[in-house]
């Protein structure tokens, strides 16, 4: 017995029923409508859907997403980009993936809101299940090497428990976790700001890790000269590290001069001291009033302007732009980058301030 199958489309037929799709949704076209009833279908811009929002402190919430066919996965630490729309803007920012194995395929990042930060606060505070997200594909070098070594010490402050609760989850769900000495330095405000506070310690409570959790309401800022007492085999330790700008400072000099291994993922470059501020004014009109420690792509996005960026750290150049006239400055060293017209200049715009008048090709 023989089946007659109907013959596959030609590549010439499914040009004109698309023509004919098309037609039929004007002014809108196919993937508009697509786009409506299954974003998160395969072919098209990485999307997620919103399907908790989670507090864990008064400031910070943990959001459950469900990515698009096009996800690619991520290794434990890695970050990726998350774009939002906030009031009809679309604003990117880079989040670290918090979530363990999980059987429904869905990823999760935890956000804590900053003050006068436009995306945490969203994402905190006004994001609901069924948001959508558009998302990109997991990125960043802060994972553990394989195999895991012996020992580890872990030091984290504030939100930098992000991309490390991730580590330990993926770590701690195994059949037979590894038989890794870890050592979890963790910096925060007060006990009650301590974000996972409940999980890390129950990790300390089953010998899974050792704790050493600092409030800075009781013991002041983690001072690193006081490694050594704290952890006394730290010679024999790999250390990774996340947190505010100065600590991480401080642990690269102390590590450095001692000779000793770090891994750092920093979520902003430290700057220097501002200079002078200026106007900035882009190729499609939009002028605006950039103080000297802002850079251009935070000025510009808080003024309503549609930017490209990326990582927001300097290491990615998503945020590249043509400088085709005046000066800025590097704020992570005080280089000033000038271009006249003609001049072919490109400078990233989320480590850099204006310098004066300056204008931006976008």
């Amino acid at each position: 017995m023989s089946l007659d199958l109907p013959a596959r489309p030609t590549s010439g037929l499914r040009a004109s029923l698309r023509r004919l799709a098309d037609a039929a949704v004007t002014p809108l076209d196919l993937d508009d409508v697509l786009d409506h009833f299954h974003p998160l279908r395969e072919g098209t811009e990485l999307r997620g859907r919103v399907v908790a929002v989670r507090p864990e402190t008064t400031e910070s919430a943990t959001i459950v997403i469900k990515p698009g066919k096009g996800w690619r996965g991520h290794v434990p630490g890695q970050y990726l980009r998350v774009g939002v729309d906030v009031d009809g803007v679309r604003l990117w920012r880079t989040y670290s993936l918090t979530h363990g194995p999980r059987a429904d395929g869905h990823v999760s990042i935890t956000v804590k809101g900053i003050p006068d930060g436009v995306v945490s606060n969203h994402l905190v505070h006004r994001t609901r299940p069924g948001t959508m997200l558009q998302l990109g594909q997991a990125e960043g070098e802060f994972v553990l090497p394989q195999p895991i070594p012996a020992k580890l010490l872990l030091v984290t402050g504030g939100s930098g428990i992000t991309p490390v609760i991730g580590m330990l989850r993926n770590l701690f769900s195994r059949a037979e976790p590894p038989a890794t000495d870890i050592v979890l330095l963790h910096s925060a405000l007060s006990r009650t700001e301590v974000i996972f506070g409940d999980e890390i310690r129950s990790y300390a409570d089953r010998g899974l890790l050792r704790l050493i959790e600092l409030h800075t309401d009781v013991h002041g800022l983690l001072d690193v000269a006081e490694l050594d007492t704290l952890v006394p085999d730290l010679d024999e330790r790999l250390t990774f590290a996340c947190g505010p700008v100065g600590l991480l400072d401080a642990l690269e000099e102390h590590h450095v001069a001692r000779g000793l291994p770090l891994f750092v993922e920093r979520f902003r470059s430290s700057f220097v001291e501002p200079g002078e501020g200026g106007t900035v004014t882009f190729a499609s009109g939009a002028v605006v009033e950039a103080d000297g420690s802002t850079p251009i792509l935070d000025a510009a996005e808080g003024a309503g302007v549609l930017m490209p960026s990326g990582c927001r750290m300097g290491i990615c150049y998503g945020c590249v732009l043509p400088l085709r006239e005046g000066a800025v400055r590097d704020l992570r060293n005080g280089e000033v980058t000038t271009a006249a017209p003609g001049d072919g200049v490109l400078v990233q715009t989320c480590i850099n301030a204006a310098a004066g008048p300056c204008e931006i090709e976008h």
